[in-house]
């Protein structure tokens, strides 16, 4: 298997210490991009940030990263991909609980997240989705995977696919990073 570098972004106000993002932080060493306003998330500034850390890591140059995106860092994903002239330095994403930015009750924070961008990725991608996610309708997000061109996987009831949903290392998702690998 191939040993890409593995970032990780988190979506709106980060992932806590037992969110699945942040123990595969801890225990696999990936790295999580750091954002400078987690509370008031402005796309452009995470879109710039996502393209500084990937153009300054040499490894990229030689060996592509995977990028492992929660909620919000979704949206960060096809955004950067739609306007980045960097996009090679991606070998494939993990999408996980991509939120609905264009519902009405989105909080205020997040309405600069509109429109949704909707271009197909030019890397790889799985989209997976929860059955019962708050932030998203399942036809939404399906409609979304589609629109990036990432392969689907329903993951079952496990609403935000976040630390409530009791998921632990989250090994199954950790095999569908390893398809992303191969």
């Amino acid at each position: 298997m191939s040993d890409h570098p593995v970032y990780l972004l988190p979506g709106w106000l980060n992932s806590d210490p037992e969110h699945w993002q942040s123990r595969w932080e801890r225990e696999l060493g990936h790295q999580r991009i750091e954002q400078a306003d987690w509370d008031w998330p402005r796309r452009g500034d995470w879109m710039a940030r996502l393209d500084e850390v990937l153009l300054n890591d040499a490894r990229l140059l030689h060996q592509p990263a995977l990028l492992v995106a929660h909620s919000l860092g979704c949206q960060l994903v096809a955004s950067w991909a739609e306007h980045s002239r960097h996009s090679a330095r991606v070998a494939g994403a993990l999408l996980v609980a991509p939120p609905d930015t264009e519902r009405e009750d989105m909080p205020p924070q997040l309405h600069n997240w509109r429109p949704i961008r909707r271009r197909a990725l030019p890397f790889p991608a799985i989209a997976v989705l929860s059955s019962d996610d708050p932030f998203c309708a399942p036809e939404r997000g399906a409609q979304m995977a589609a629109d990036w061109g990432a392969k689907l996987v329903i993951a079952g009831a496990l609403g935000h696919i976040n630390t409530a949903s009791g998921l632990g290392d989250w090994p199954a998702g950790q095999a569908l990073l390893g398809q992303l690998k191969q």
